[in-house]
């Protein structure tokens, strides 16, 4: 049994040249175009995807954003739990050779995408810079969703203080946070985001602002920033 672990991230853009631009000349990143989807990649190693936005969403006026990933055993099964536990499922989609996904919203709307498959691997990556390193949830209201997760992927989720809380798979393997986080600071929107290592955060900042980037918060060990969408946010940390 796969222990429901984070995986992957990648960028819906309405702008996918321009967007990939960006994250280039900032991460150094190659993309490869793998039937209208795009696949970073560093030495050959993959980092992160982005794609084009569906027009079903460009309708909707929904921003550029980053989007999780979270392995399954049975995509099926986690889409039936998740609408008895309240969650709207935006999309299911099969494709041979890759496998299945499922976009899923939570309680409070914030969305994520659920994989079941071998082809697509962990590109989580602890020690290499421009690569894909934490995902973290972002909400106004931490215990309204926890048993949504908890129930959905086997989750246990700790608190650590009282707006921080670790989430831990069914081996007991820390795989992400919930923070707490006021309207007043992060807007009306729940989401998911996604941190990226970098050797020095001073340089990936000037090169995220040279490159159209916008800086949303210095936090001290990391920045929250955006990309040249101005609507796309992610942290940067520093290599440790």
């Amino acid at each position: 049994m796969k222990p429901n672990n984070i995986i992957y991230s990648d960028l819906s853009t309405y702008t996918p040249k321009k967007t990939m631009q960006f994250y280039e000349n900032v991460f150094g990143w190659k993309f490869s175009n793998e039937y209208n989807y795009y696949t970073a990649y560093i030495n050959d190693e993959p980092i992160v995807g982005l794609y084009e936005t569906p027009d079903k969403f460009k309708q909707m006026r929904m921003p550029h954003f980053w989007m999780t990933y979270i392995q399954v055993n049975d995509a099926n099964k986690v889409v039936s739990k998740a609408r008895e536990l309240g969650g709207i499922i935006e999309m299911e989609l099969e494709m041979p050779g890759f496998g299945k996904v499922a976009l899923i919203r939570d309680l409070h709307g914030a969305g994520f995408t659920i994989y079941e498959g071998e082809y697509l691997n962990s590109t989580r990556n602890y020690n290499t810079p421009n690569t894909l390193i934490w995902n973290e949830l972002h909400v106004s209201d931490a215990q309204k969703i926890i048993p949504f997760y908890a129930g959905i992927f086997d989750w246990e989720i700790k608190i650590q203080d009282e707006h921080f809380f670790k989430i831990y798979n069914h081996q007991q393997e820390y795989i992400g946070d919930i923070l707490e986080v006021p309207n007043s600071y992060k807007g009306k929107y729940e989401y998911w985001i996604s941190s990226f290592c970098v050797n020095s955060l001073e340089k990936s900042k000037n090169d995220i602002l040279k490159n159209g980037g916008e800086l949303i918060v210095d936090e001290g060990n990391r920045m929250l920033m955006t990309d040249n969408s101005s609507q796309s946010f992610f942290y940067i940390s520093e290599l440790r």
